[in-house]
């Protein structure tokens, strides 16, 4: 079966990094997260001073740009690859409200974005990539075979997203997650450098009353009619 690009697009918490990871298990395709990429970005300048709640360096930020060293590496026993920030594991760190506070800020930043899409690119250039974000259909693989555009009511995404930091122990109310929502939403649709947009040929889901397993076979489903056809 030929190997295509496979770009899934969306608003947070959807569920696209979910469906990626199933889609590139089952195809044997590799697997990229590119939210964690910004989130990790976003934990280098949280850790390293450069943003707060009412303070921003984006100077600064850009200047680290170069000292900042993204991987990820494969963790057999998860079955998918874990974000590593200069060498350092921070899969759990990036996952934290406090981190989602900030991400959408920083996925902002121009410098920013232009970096991490250059190593994108690089990454999908074999194809027989699956990659999730927000720009994937865009901007970063604008000739993808196959785009999803993957949205859900913003209070259905927030108590996916609250029960998911509940379980994993994480002390917050669904009121604060949902204005996380709320906030993130308005961000990535309104900055000015790669907004969060539905690429023209991309097909959207609502997967606000879908299962896990009906969102997989439908866009399985898909996914074997396109290689069919490309």
């Amino acid at each position: 079966m030929k190997k295509i690009t496979i770009a899934i697009d969306g608003f947070s918490s959807t569920g696209k990094s979910t469906l990626a990871k199933q889609l590139a298990k089952k195809l044997g395709y590799a697997y990229v997260d590119t939210g964690a990429m910004y989130r990790a970005v976003t934990l280098f300048a949280m850790q390293n001073g450069c943003i707060t709640a009412d303070f921003f360096d984006k100077q600064t930020l850009i200047n680290s740009l170069l000292f900042i060293n993204l991987q990820f590496n494969y963790n057999p026993d998860l079955g998918f690859a874990e974000m590593y920030l200069n060498e350092v594991n921070v899969e759990t760190e990036i996952r934290t409200i406090e981190v989602s506070n900030f991400v959408s800020k920083v996925a902002e930043v121009s410098e920013v974005r232009a970096k991490l899409v250059q190593q994108q690119q690089k990454m999908g250039k074999r194809k027989g990539i699956v990659m999730d974000g927000r720009d994937i259909g865009t901007v970063v693989f604008p000739d993808a075979e196959l785009k999803i555009f993957m949205t859900a009511s913003p209070e259905t995404r927030a108590q996916r997203r609250f029960d998911e930091l509940q379980a994993k122990g994480q002390d917050v109310s669904f009121e604060e997650v949902y204005k996380n929502v709320q906030e993130r939403d308005y961000i990535d649709t309104h900055r000015d450098d790669s907004p969060l947009v539905k690429a023209a040929d991309a097909i959207e889901i609502d997967n606000s009353n879908l299962s896990r397993e009906e969102q997989f076979d439908l866009v399985l489903d898909l996914v074997k009619k396109t290689t069919k056809t490309s």
